[in-house]
């Protein structure tokens, strides 16, 4: 028996399961046709919107998209004057765009406004089981809820938009598990550096990924968040995690989570959204909690990470002449020397915010850091959401990194990727909660190390990139 024939006997997986049903019809060329259950847009959607324009379409389901002000949105202020002009009119797109089409829109006032990835688990518009795209590549997000969530394209915005649906090529499957127990200071965002840095930016390309394990298993909701969001750096189309009681107590109650009769319903069908027994995947991929450590990034892509313990990569011991020029050219870009310490590498500033890493569990870890004490380099806190930002400040929070010396912004994508005016002058260093280090992501010239929120309130209160766990000691 093939491997074809004997995969299609074996039990499903969890993607097979939430695919299948999504499944409308097959083109000749392989592809399937999805239904979509929830589009998120945001202000990038306004090519998508001039699409139909174009050819005067109205929006299908107009009840299935959800517009939200992210990108763009002033983390100063919560009013347009704030912004430049250019910006300001791709926010007033957006709010254009929805009203014109009867989408609802979570916009620059709403109290429930907040980034896209944070906002849709937040409101109950994420749930196991659906399938969810936005125009944004981190929409992987969502799967931490055991939903099938993924970025489209410009052109793919616009069909969802016209018809509800989408036609895509399956992607193979792996499996990631992680078995043990983490050690104290390590958390989502090591895990998810760590075995980027391990199998590399392209490992899973072409795969949609699914999480499990013992440390799965273990970890909060908003953890698993982190972990689905950072999939696409590694290459994956998407990434997943089976709903448990965890994820279905974090649904219950919110905002567009099914009530009465429909949520008993909504549980049964959630109960049975797991990777069957004997269900096979492409690829199968195994790690030991014991060697994940705190770790950061040092160069221009998040698979150039290492320990925070470690020493800068020397490009005279790379594998291949064509690596040893990668990493040249990222030392070359982030001003490093071959050998350095990771913990000798000074920072201008730090940021704590991003679709990544913005939600309470992130700020009350930096915040415990933080507490009491004065940081060497400025820097600002953007709360994932209004929601959490008004938790925040609830809370105490908000006081601890004031007092500190970080500022406590609105809530917004921010620095991740500048789009709003945050952003970094060239040359400069940051410690960021992010999910890109790439060139200029930051801003023309920037540097950015990507690490967690623990660690970077560590280095705001060192002026360098630090272990977490000395700071403990």
């Amino acid at each position: 028996m093939d491997h074809i024939e004997s995969r299609a006997m074996a039990g499903k997986t969890l993607f097979d399961k939430v695919w299948q049903v999504h499944e409308i019809c097959q083109n000749n060329e392989g592809q399937s046709l999805l239904w979509v259950d929830r589009h998120l847009a945001h202000e990038g959607s306004f090519h998508a919107f001039n699409k139909l324009a174009e050819r005067d379409l109205p929006v299908r389901h107009p009840e299935c998209t959800t517009g939200v002000a992210d990108h763009y949105v002033p983390t100063i202020s919560r009013t347009l004057a704030a912004v430049q002009p250019k910006v300001r009119h791709v926010i007033r797109q957006l709010i254009d765009n929805t009203q014109r089409h009867g989408v609802s829109l979570i916009g620059l006032d709403d109290p429930r406004q907040g980034i896209v990835h944070v906002v849709g688990p937040e409101q109950g518009l994420t749930q196991p089981g659906l399938l969810m795209v936005c125009g944004d590549s981190h929409t992987s997000t969502h799967g931490a809820l055991g939903a099938l969530a993924f970025g489209i394209g410009a052109s793919e915005v616009a069909h969802v938009l016209a018809t509800q649906t989408l036609w895509q090529d399956k992607p193979r499957q792996m499996r990631i598990s992680i078995e043990g127990q983490l050690a104290p200071g390590v958390t989502a965002k090591d895990i998810a550096l760590s075995w980027i840095a391990r199998l590399g930016a392209d490992a899973a390309r072409g795969y949609a990924i699914e999480y499990a394990g013992s440390v799965i298993r273990d970890l909060s909701v908003e953890a698993r968040l982190t972990l689905c969001n950072m999939s696409i750096e590694g290459g994956g189309r998407c990434g997943m995690i089976a709903p448990d009681e965890k994820t279905i107590d974090y649904v219950k109650g919110r905002a567009f989570a099914p009530q009465g009769d429909q949520l008993e319903q909504a549980v049964e069908y959630w109960q049975s959204l797991f990777s069957d027994a004997d269900a096979q995947f492409d690829l199968e991929i195994t790690l030991n909690a014991d060697d994940i450590a705190p770790t950061v990034t040092w160069g221009v892509s998040p698979e150039e990470a290492l320990p925070i313990d470690g020493r800068v990569p020397d490009p005279a011991q790379a594998s291949s002449p064509g690596k040893a020029l990668q990493l040249q050219d990222s030392l070359d870009y982030m001003g490093l020397q071959a050998g350095q310490k990771l913990t000798q590498i000074r920072v201008d500033k730090v940021f704590i915010g991003s679709c990544t890493n913005a939600r309470m569990e992130d700020l009350r870890a930096a915040a415990d850091v933080l507490r009491g004490k004065r940081c060497k380099v400025p820097g600002f806190v953007s709360p994932g959401s209004t929601l959490v930002k008004v938790q925040a400040e609830a809370e105490g929070l908000d006081k601890i990194f004031m007092s500190a010396g970080l500022e406590w912004r609105e809530s917004g994508c921010s620095m991740c990727v500048g789009m709003n005016g945050d952003l970094m002058a060239s040359g400069e260093r940051c410690a960021s909660t992010t999910n890109r280090n790439f060139k200029g992501r930051q801003g023309p010239g920037s540097r950015t190390h990507l690490m967690s929120p623990a660690m970077v309130a560590a280095a705001a209160l060192t002026g360098h990139l630090t272990d977490i766990r000395d700071l403990s000691e």
